[in-house]
């Protein structure tokens, strides 16, 4: 009778660091991992291959790198964000000098039997740099905006060496998101995009690209200081990007292009850069209302689908849970990017806001790019659908954003003096 009083101490004593948890958004991540793993096994063709159990073992990891995470204090970061600034920097240059190359891209370092992947972990570590770097000095000027871009400039340009084009395009993502939530104008962040539509336009439909020019030349008078020469620059740049244009898309690999283009019309090499997507989009289809069952598609079960357990796992699911399985896995997805903005939002400062908006733009990015690819409405750039497909950096560098996010969420309150 003495000693259970004793152990209910023991026991409280021992969860309390944990008690202020968001548990709902643990738990939906560990569901999706689940899945995944589910999932990765449903494709395996083999018996020799247990990519769904390293799928769950390295999720185990991730989760007890999340809980460790979250029991220490996030404020810390803030201090030290120009070294893991520099770290991040390092390990990318290390990469091009040592690293791996597969799949057309030299971005994996080899230690031991493991290939670990530093641009994934970048990530987070470009969200930390830019959460340190606004809290400071809010997005609300122009000069602090240009900082968090040469900031972000520097990773970016190390990725795009390795090349490795779908990185590149989640730190662009990244960056955006946290401008908007560090009070950029929206008419500045739009200006940012407008070379990007500028050139697509100057290729696809020659008046479209006038008007756009005139949009982009109005919104500099109206967001930018002195108005006429912000309307004056925005104007020049849109106007010069189409040449550029033509010049950035020289330096693309020939797989690369393929994946731009392709999307828009696969049917043009069948057997080629859009057989991923035509069989991908079969997939899905054939998976109708309620999926033809695990171990029961013929698309995944056959091996139509390359990359069917990484970049494309996203088709398995429709294929053997059908649309209402995809709705439930999306579901999931969106109730994870809500209690994202939930913490972000009830932050006790910016610092911990911006953590947790940097890593909702982060997953919302991938996430939209990931599943439009396979169903033909975006670009298959290699892009890994958050916690499901296979890919032990990539699911680490999630669970160690989503570590962050429960630590700001744990110490949400103020300290008391």
């Amino acid at each position: 009778m003495l000693n259970q009083p004793l152990r209910r101490f023991h026991w409280k004593a021992l969860v309390q660091p944990w008690q202020n948890l968001d548990g709902v958004l643990l738990g939906l991540v560990i569901v999706l991992t689940f899945i995944g793993g589910l999932a990765i096994r449903s494709v395996e063709l083999t018996e020799t291959r247990a990519d769904w159990v390293q799928h769950w073992l390295t999720g185990g990891v991730g989760v007890l790198i999340a809980l460790a995470i979250a029991r220490w204090r996030y404020e810390a970061l803030s201090r030290a964000y120009w070294l893991i600034y520099a770290l991040t920097n390092l390990a990318l240059l290390v990469v091009i000098f040592a690293g791996t190359t597969a799949n057309g891209a030299q971005s994996w370092l080899t230690l031991g039997n493991f290939n670990v992947q530093p641009s994934e972990f970048a990530k987070v570590g470009l969200i930390i740099t830019l959460a340190g770097v606004l809290q400071e000095r809010s997005a609300n000027t122009v000069l602090a905006v240009i900082k968090a871009l040469v900031i972000t400039a520097i990773p970016w340009v190390l990725i795009m060496l390795q090349p490795d084009l779908g990185t590149g395009l989640v730190f662009g993502a990244i960056t955006l998101g946290m401008l908007y939530w560090g009070n950029a104008n929206p008419g500045w962040i739009l200006l940012l995009l407008s070379p990007i539509v500028a050139a697509i336009l100057f290729g696809v439909y020659l008046p479209s690209w006038f008007i756009w020019v005139a949009l982009m030349t109005y919104i500099g008078w109206r967001t930018l200081p002195w108005k006429w020469l912000g309307a004056f620059v925005a104007g020049v740049v849109n106007l010069i990007s189409g040449g550029l244009g033509n010049f950035a898309w020289n330096l693309l690999q020939d797989y690369q292009k393929d994946r731009l283009i392709l999307f828009l019309d696969p049917d043009k090499d069948p057997l080629g850069g859009g057989y991923h997507l035509i069989q991908s989009r079969i997939a899905i289809g054939a998976g109708g209302l309620w999926g033809r069952g695990i171990h029961q598609g013929t698309q995944t079960q056959l091996n139509f689908i390359p990359e069917q357990h990484t970049d494309f796992i996203f088709s398995a699911v429709g294929e053997e849970t059908g649309f209402v399985g995809s709705l439930v896995v999306l579901g999931i997805i969106w109730l994870i990017c809500f209690r994202l903005v939930i913490i972000a939002q009830n932050s006790k400062d910016n610092f911990g806001s911006l953590l947790a908006a940097g890593v909702l733009s982060m997953i919302v990015f991938q996430v939209l790019v990931n599943v439009g690819m396979t169903i033909g409405l975006a670009p298959i750039t290699g892009i890994p659908l958050p916690w499901l497909s296979y890919g032990r950096s990539a699911l680490l560098t999630n669970f160690i954003a989503i570590g962050l996010v429960e630590s700001v969420y744990n110490f949400r309150h103020r300290l008391k003096f």
